[in-house]
């Protein structure tokens, strides 16, 4: 079972987190069943390539791009995906009384302006890797809202993927419960109360650049 934990975790670092995920994962399940890992952020394909070295799998990221409120650029309300599915936080555009015509216009836009972009960027304009009839296993180094999360299911699901499992270091009991609901697992060592952010819970937490991000896909 998870460690629920009330007060903050820490990692030592990426390496010590992916360390922990992996000991949570059905290796020997995984291993035996043609597996797809897929990074859902830049940071999370660290641990993303780390799974796949433990499964001897294949390696792949999913670009998303976040939607932000009309007036206020801290607020994520929906996320767009490259295979253009969108996922939108329906309690905060009811909050705000954000039209969702406003929402899937900036979709569109965000779409060809900067997730295309990220394609040519990190796959030379390639698509993402056939998930087809494969088992495939969603790494992010956290989830919060879990609105990244719920796009890349929405992805992975279309793109006819066997069985999906989701892998994480560290989310929020509310959200946990929530993703057993749409995936055939979910592998998280810490499952914890009051989720506050990402760098909290390391001792060293850096962001990865372009160049770490381009050396692992290379790989």
């Amino acid at each position: 079972m998870p460690n629920e934990i009330v007060d903050s975790i820490h990692f030592q670092d990426r390496e010590d987190a992916s360390r922990q995920v992996i000991e949570t994962l059905p290796i020997e399940l995984l291993s035996e069943n043609e597996t797809v890992v897929i990074g859902i952020s830049e940071n999370g394909l660290y641990i993303a390539d780390k799974i796949a070295k433990a499964l001897d799998a294949k390696l792949d990221i999913l670009l998303t791009e976040p939607i932000l409120a009309p007036n206020n650029s801290e607020v994520e309300i929906a996320i767009v995906s490259e295979t253009q599915d969108v996922v939108i936080h329906k309690a905060i555009i009811n909050s705000f009384g954000i039209n969702e015509d406003y929402i899937y216009g900036e979709a569109s836009r965000k779409y060809d302006e900067e997730v295309l972009a990220y394609i040519y960027k990190y796959r030379k304009g390639k698509e993402i890797t056939n998930l087809k009839g494969k088992y495939v296993v969603i790494v992010d180094d956290c989830v919060e809202t879990g609105l990244t999360m719920m796009v890349s299911l929405k992805s992975i699901i279309a793109k006819e993927a066997k069985n999906i499992y989701i892998a994480t270091p560290i989310l929020d009991r509310s959200v946990y419960q929530n993703l057993l609901t749409v995936c055939d697992g979910v592998f998280c060592p810490n499952i914890i109360h009051d989720y506050i952010s990402i760098e909290y819970y390391y001792k060293e937490f850096d962001i990865l650049g372009f160049d770490d991000i381009k050396k692992i896909i290379n790989k």
